[in-house]
């Protein structure tokens, strides 16, 4: 089986955590490199959360960080969500894994360049990075396969009605991503906030009783409480795992050529996902929007996801 190989830009973030949980150990995915940039928390907390996560799998992923603040607008962080640490919950041993010296974008650009046309970047966090590495090197475009990206919604935000945080935290990149040319798979609120992780989700992962299953369970501990407090939800929505999960198995998400174009002008409306879900102003789709998700398909994926760490 040909692997696919995949960049995961993030922001851990918890369920950035569990998105790297996924990917680092699922045998379709090549995972080259963990790139990281400031959204959920500051890039200091986002990259040590990174490492801390990948050297609690005992997963040899090499971390890059990246862009410390978005390209135009100030820096915005999900405290409210996230925590002090960007990963409030789970105690962590002492950390030696090395960050990596080489800078995200660089990493991008490199990897990028080097590959053969064959690399898909998902990124769960805001979009800085991958739209600094265009800017700084237009080569790279056209070696992206596609653009897996956790942000937007054709609905509802989850920061202002218009708008959802990764995009949000910066528009302007996220406008540099969409107006690209690549192919994009958006996977927003719509469909994330159906992955919602009750209870007796937590319960059922935390019988597998491994490394994963445990990290899991202290993550959800935490997330699920905040959730609860801002958004009145028993269950918090796991956004960013969604895309892995997609890229796993396709059939897990339906999705929908559309128009999207990024409001970056407006003062209310700034970081919408502008989505022609009725093609009215007949301009061509640019990303395959996700508008519905088979739910039990989707925990059975990070199920499957969580139990491959009790494998020798």
């Amino acid at each position: 089986m040909e692997k696919t190989k995949i960049i995961l830009d993030c922001d851990p973030g918890h369920d950035d955590a569990v998105a790297i949980m996924l990917a680092a150990r699922e045998p379709s995915l090549e995972l080259l490199g963990v790139s990281v940039v400031a959204g959920n928390q500051t890039l200091e907390n986002t990259q040590r959360n990174a490492r801390n996560v990948l050297q609690w799998l005992g997963a040899n992923i090499p971390v890059y960080a990246g862009c410390d603040r978005p390209m135009v607008r100030d820096k915005v962080i999900a405290a409210d969500i996230h925590g002090s640490t960007g990963l409030d919950g789970p105690v962590f041993p002492p950390l030696t894994k090395k960050l990596e010296p080489e800078h995200a974008v660089q990493f991008l650009i490199r990897s990028l360049l080097e590959s053969e046309g064959d690399i898909t970047v998902v990124t769960t966090g805001p979009m800085t990075n991958l739209a600094m590495a265009m800017r700084l090197e237009p080569r790279i475009t056209e070696k992206i396969r596609r653009i897996v990206l956790m942000g937007g919604s054709f609905t509802n935000g989850n920061v202002t009605p218009a708008a959802e945080f990764n995009i949000i935290a910066d528009a302007e990149a996220a406008s540099v991503c969409f107006r690209s040319g690549r192919p994009i798979t958006m996977v927003g609120l719509d469909v994330t906030r159906k992955a919602l992780c009750y209870p007796e989700i937590v319960e059922r992962m935390g019988r597998i009783g491994n490394r994963a299953s445990n990290l899991f369970v202290a993550l959800m501990g935490h997330f699920c409480k905040t959730q609860k407090q801002v958004f009145g939800w028993e269950g918090g929505p796991l956004h960013d795992p969604v895309t892995i999960a997609y890229l796993i198995d396709p059939e897990v998400l339906v999705t929908k050529p559309m128009n999207v174009q990024i409001d970056i002008r407006s003062t209310q409306s700034y970081g919408r996902t502008n989505c022609d879900y009725y093609g009215y102003q007949k301009l061509p789709p640019t990303a395959d929007v996700a508008v519905d998700i088979d739910v039990a398909r989707f925990w059975d994926i990070v199920e499957t996801g969580l139990r491959r760490y009790s494998e020798a």
